[in-house]
């Protein structure tokens, strides 16, 4: 099987909705390996957002959520608390590429920059 484009590089995503994950999602499609970063308890809001298997709503199961974040890795991590924020910062240091879409200057509010 050819190599794909992307391959080899590593790219951390702090994105919710769909912009950003769309965005991140064309980068696995061609190779990258994305992590998705979620918050704990509510996860990305697109998993609240319909089409759901069998119209049951059910954050595992919304078809745009689905859509959007296939061929990535995901974890749960609380980037605002003093161990989330060090996680954080060791995953970054592994990425070639960081994509976030969090409103102006919320990186800097909460330690990240």
């Amino acid at each position: 099987m050819p190599k794909k484009a992307l391959e080899g590089v590593k790219v951390l995503e702090l994105c919710q909705m769909v912009a950003g994950p769309y965005c991140t999602k064309l980068l696995a499609d061609l190779g990258a390996e994305v992590v998705k970063i979620e918050r704990p308890g509510r996860g990305d809001a697109a998993r609240s957002l319909p089409p759901f298997f069998h119209d049951m709503p059910d954050p595992e199961a919304s078809g745009l959520f689905l859509y959007l974040n296939t061929n990535k890795l995901g974890i749960t991590l609380n980037v605002t608390t003093a161990t989330g924020k060090g996680i954080f910062q060791e995953l970054v240091k592994e990425a070639d590429i960081l994509v976030e879409d969090n409103p102006p200057q919320w990186m800097t509010k909460q330690g990240l920059d």
